[in-house]
């Protein structure tokens, strides 16, 4: 192991790749870092040389995955060509990047498994894991967790969070990460807590150096404040790392964040930050978020005059003929976009919708496992949606179409298969909007946004067709 970090801006100019564990945690970093000033990409897999030498001077490019819907089976199959060409880049950090909530199971999405699949790549250095997005509300304080929900605005513990304890696929149970992601994987896992980060980096380092002494192969950091992020972004130019490879870490959009907050502290020059988004004509959303909020921000949109069509989610995941399904789908929503309507598609509405129930019946009558059955439904559904939206993107030119949902939001967005992203205007915290690159004229110069199930106020979709609120229009973000 060696100390003796490379220089953070890296001897190609890139200075950051990361790899979303699922499509909008990936919009979620590539927004944190744009609305810094730095020049990135995101990607549906790893890019060759000459892909990022037509995108011209990047500072950073992201990879978006499907890791967080994914078996540990799952994880093992496709995780490691990823991580080993991530890990074979002239770039000094690679950022496995989670929700910041950190929702994930032994049995899907585990952040765990991850850790001991990539960590290998990187010359088995100690793994730095940065908990908190304070810009997100979301604070780690000695190891736990805590979480602004947006229903309430009140920041709770996550295992007593309204959305995240009941997460459908991945309740949040246990609010300590070492605890959570030490049930995940085989690495030790050590906690270094805001006294110690406070006490500067130099100390904080030495403390590392004991707890990788005493065996730990991973360190939580924790993360309240930007003061933290600022002593964090710190410690890693200087965290020991395998001679020749990047410094692999995992975390929250936090360190992005604490990026950003460091290029300002030392004044390295960056570009102007994405605009505010403008008006457009209509949008089509798809949504398969189990949400509350997700839930208010359809009636927020419903109320406005948006089209209404929901999904016989059985119907459209069963082992019947789904196709008749999708295609009556596609009729309805382009009958109400040809009127000139905006249009919502959704799976479910809200974490009690009885149609979760009903696609999951049949799997659950044949003996499968609810866990299993949530993953099989959620495959199916996201990759389903996913064919309904290729088809009236060909056959109506959309400015904008509005992924709501993690898992949806990666199946989607996979199964249209652009070449990359790039951000176009700041939307909402952590959910931007960002223009789409394509070889398919359908495709080319969309604006997608892909939104997690928390993100955005409950005005979300308004702001996405209606652009940036104006005063008196009604449409101010609370």
């Amino acid at each position: 192991m060696d100390a003796a970090a490379p220089r953070m801006d890296g001897a190609t100019g890139l200075r950051l790749a990361f790899l979303g564990d699922d499509f909008t945690g990936s919009t979620d970093a590539l927004e944190a870092l744009a609305s810094a000033g730095w020049r990135c990409a995101l990607f549906l897999d790893p890019p060759d040389a000459a892909t990022l030498a037509g995108l011209g001077p990047l500072d950073a490019i992201g990879v978006a995955g499907e890791m967080r819907s994914m078996t540990p089976g799952e994880l093992h199959a496709r995780l490691p060509p990823i991580v080993a060409a991530l890990a074979a880049m002239p770039v000094p950090l690679v950022h496995y990047k989670v929700c910041s909530t950190f929702d994930s199971s032994p049995a899907i999405g585990s952040i765990g498994a991850a850790l001991d699949i990539a960590r290998p790549f990187f010359g088995d250095c100690v793994v730095p894991i940065v908990a908190g997005a304070p810009a997100l509300g979301r604070y780690c304080a000695f190891g736990n967790l805590h979480a602004r929900a947006a229903t309430d605005g009140r920041v709770h513990r996550l295992d007593r969070h309204p959305i995240m304890s009941r997460h459908p696929v991945t309740p949040m149970a246990e609010a300590d990460l070492a605890l959570h992601l030490g049930a995940q994987t085989t690495t030790p896992i050590g906690k270094l807590a805001l006294p110690q980060l406070a006490q500067g980096a130099a100390a904080s380092l030495r403390t590392l150096e004991d707890m990788v002494a005493e065996g730990c192969g991973a360190v939580l950091l924790d993360t309240a404040t930007t003061a933290d992020l600022l002593a964090i972004a710190a410690m890693l130019e200087s965290w020991p790392r395998a001679p020749g490879r990047p410094l692999l870490a995992i975390g929250s959009s936090g360190l992005e964040h604490a990026l950003a907050l460091r290029d300002a502290e030392v004044e390295r020059p960056r570009a102007a930050p994405p605009p505010e988004p403008g008006p457009v004509a209509q949008v089509l959303v798809v949504s398969g978020s189990a949400s509350a909020l997700g839930a208010a921000q359809l009636d927020a949109a419903f109320a406005a005059g948006f089209a209404d069509v929901p999904v016989d989610a059985a119907r459209l995941a069963g082992d019947g003929d789904w196709r008749a399904t999708a295609d009556a789908l596609v009729a309805t929503c382009l009958a109400a976009l040809r009127a000139g309507r905006s249009v919502v598609l959704h799976s479910t509405k809200g974490p009690g919708d009885p149609r979760i129930a009903a696609a999951l019946a049949p799997l659950l009558a044949r003996g499968m496992s609810r866990i299993a059955a949530m993953h099989e439904v959620g495959a199916r559904l996201g990759h389903r949606l996913g064919v309904v939206a290729e088809a009236i993107l060909r056959a109506h030119r959309v400015p904008r179409l509005v992924l709501c949902g993690g898992d949806t939001s990666s199946h989607v967005a996979r199964h249209l298969a652009p070449t990359a992203f790039v951000v176009s205007a700041s939307l909402a915290r952590g959910a931007p909007l960002c223009r789409v690159l394509s070889r398919a004229p359908h495709l080319d110069g969309l604006e997608m946004a892909m939104k997690g199930g928390q993100m955005g106020e409950a005005d979300y979709l308004l702001r996405a067709l209606h652009g940036a609120p104006r005063r008196g229009t009604g449409l101010e973000a609370t």
